[in-house]
């Protein structure tokens, strides 16, 4: 069976609640049919509104971030029960911006995919290798370190709710894209991985999204790689046109 295709936009800090609010409205009124499964990630402040927003039609809502706990004296933090209170289906783990620009480690990536998972949220989980290490020949040993701690103690059970999103951290904000070769030899890679870590069911069903610049005039290409399902868009989430013009693409 064809693994359907998943487009998710990470808003990031950006939007406030109105201007996100008329985001999701012209996101859910471009999305035609079921084709393609649609989530958006707004910042922390404006879940509870866009949930409201988009009640009743098939986009589905995500976070950015969790805390690796239950509840307790953290200040700042937010919940995965609390994320699914305010109606989250989806949560982002791992991203680069969190593991270089907040020194997020492997094994706390690892906690918080556990917990999310067991408060009953589907997990995107981000994995991907900087310039150097690309550079450097280490893009496979980077890939295999964080897919392997990052899902240590996790079951095969839980693959249909987990996504992978491969994202060349040279290729985030920078304007610079993997080329279709290179998303799909490192999609494939990752499959591969999975095959050894949740064995090869869960590989073959395992959504692995591209995530490095994704931009309407270069969607289509990247997204018709065979192990490449999809995309975690950044900038171009932030305006419907191109948001759906990915979306489009995906179809």
């Amino acid at each position: 069976m064809p693994r359907q295709k998943f487009v998710a936009g990470n808003w990031k800090m950006y939007t406030s609640s109105s201007s996100g609010r008329v985001l999701a409205m012209a996101i859910a009124s471009g999305v035609e049919d079921d084709r393609v499964r649609v989530a958006v990630c707004p910042p922390f402040p404006y879940l509870a509104v866009i949930a409201e927003t988009l009640k009743g039609t098939p986009i589905a809502l995500g976070a950015q971030n969790v805390y690796p706990a239950k509840e307790g004296a953290f200040t700042g933090e937010v919940s995965a029960d609390m994320l699914r209170d305010v109606g989250c289906r989806y949560v982002i783990v791992g991203h680069s911006e969190r593991r270089h620009g907040l020194g997020e480690q492997d094994d706390f990536i690892n906690c918080k995919l556990r917990l999310a998972m067991e408060a009953g949220l589907d997990v995107i989980l981000c994995v991907g290798e900087t310039l150097a290490e690309r550079e450097g020949n280490q893009t496979n040993d980077v890939l295999r370190r964080q897919l392997t701690a990052g899902l240590e103690a996790v079951s095969p059970t839980v693959a249909p709710r987990l996504t992978i999103a491969y994202e060349p951290v040279w290729a985030i904000g920078t304007g610079k894209t993997a080329s279709p070769a290179q998303a799909q030899e490192a999609h494939a890679f990752i499959r591969d991985q999975i095959g050894g870590i949740l064995g090869a069911p869960a590989a073959e069903q395992l959504v692995v999204q591209y995530g490095g610049s994704v931009k309407p005039d270069n969607a289509a290409e990247i997204m018709r790689q065979p192990d490449v399902d999809g995309a975690l868009v950044g900038g171009a989430s932030l305006k419907a046109e191109s948001f759906l013009a990915i979306v489009n693409a995906a179809r």
